[in-house]
């Protein structure tokens, strides 16, 4: 195909259409862009569908609990933004690890949750209570711990706060063999700092009461 061009003399000069060369530079950021964009998509479509395999538990496992593979069951999931922070198959677990905290079953487990036994701060005590707690008090729940000094005679002083928002590490009530009556043991993760405070009340026959926190519940 071709165009005419008439010149200033009047004679006739035909133009003809080049075909696009490889060569042409617009031709080949054209293809450029649209490589970069079909990568681009590709990337951003892998990045949703892919997932990576955590542990969850199998069941509740308690502060302290050592932990194996038995202990948990693998889920594919999607982490995205959480990517670091729960704890992968292909992480594994470290030899001799235990609960840091409570993991509730079916919880996917942190990777915050598993350390060594040496990093245990809280050790529990078990402390009886006269009245059991409220229904549905299980382990992972959190409790104040009020201690009541003993005084003179029968007499016992004001009560103080000493444990608020305690862990609960174990709960089990308990029928009285020679009433209608019940009375619970409730064991509570302490802290050394205040284990000396907690012991000391123990020895000395203060009184103990143990109400649930119902804001950190």
């Amino acid at each position: 195909m071709s165009l005419k061009f008439e010149s200033m003399t009047g004679a006739t000069t035909p133009l003809r259409l080049r075909k696009p060369s490889w060569k042409d530079p617009r031709l080949l950021i054209g293809l450029l862009l649209v490589c970069i964009s079909v990568a681009g998509v590709l990337a951003l479509v892998n990045s949703v569908d892919r997932t990576t395999d955590v542990y969850a538990a199998r069941e509740d496992l308690p502060v302290g609990t050592e932990l194996t593979p038995e202990h948990f069951r693998i889920v594919p999931v999607r982490l995205g933004e959480l990517e670091g922070t729960y704890r992968t198959v292909a992480a594994g677990l470290p030899d001799e690890a235990v609960a840091q905290r409570m993991i509730a079953a079916g919880e996917l487990v942190p990777d915050s949750s598993i350390g060594s036994p040496d990093a245990l701060d809280r050790k529990p005590v078990g402390l009886s209570v006269e009245a059991p707690l409220p229904a549905g008090t299980s382990t992972g729940d959190r409790v104040d711990v009020w201690v009541s000094p003993r005084g003179e005679g029968n007499e016992y002083g004001e009560p103080v706060l000493l444990l608020e928002g305690a862990e609960i590490f174990d709960y089990v009530e308990e029928d009285s063999a020679l009433a209608a009556t019940q009375s619970a043991r409730v064991f509570v993760l302490v802290d050394d700092e205040t284990m000396p405070s907690l012991l000391d009340a123990l020895s000395n026959d203060a009184r103990i009461a143990v109400v649930v926190n119902a804001g950190m519940r």
